[in-house]
């Protein structure tokens, strides 16, 4: 399926401050795909960054291609998210979950973005989830 859709990115509109990876807005047009919250487990439902000192970006990190893999079902690709929302259980692991994003994330282009933190995932051992709106 070809990126028919169209999508504009307003970054930073005059009068918003800086962003760090996510426009304030993002207008489209096209087939809408909604990517259910995606948890850091793999294909065969294994848990990913269980432990370690870097499990927050490991699991960020299996998110990402969980959505990859959500998203070319759908006969998308990350370049076609315009919606991201995150989930953390910790805000201390920002940093680690930006580091996976700006791996999956066009900064010329980023999506629209919104971060909450929550007390628990379905999981207790997941710290992050995270899902989409596209559009091609």
């Amino acid at each position: 399926m070809s990126g028919r859709g169209m999508r504009e990115h307003y970054v930073r509109p005059e009068g918003l401050p800086p962003t760090n990876g996510y426009s304030h807005a993002v207008a489209f047009t096209g087939r809408m795909i909604a990517v259910s919250g995606q948890v850091p487990l793999d294909g065969q439902g294994r848990l990913v960054g269980q432990d370690g000192q870097d499990g927050a970006y490991a699991q960020a990190r299996q998110v990402f291609e969980n959505l990859i893999a959500a998203l070319a079902a759908a006969g998308a690709g990350m370049e076609h998210v315009v919606k991201l929302t995150f989930y953390l259980t910790d805000l201390g692991d920002l940093d680690a979950v930006r580091r996976a994003r700006d791996e999956f994330i066009s900064p010329d282009n980023p999506p629209a973005s919104s971060l909450v933190e929550v007390k628990g995932l379905v999981h207790p051992a997941f710290r992050v989830e995270i899902d989409a709106l596209a559009s091609v």
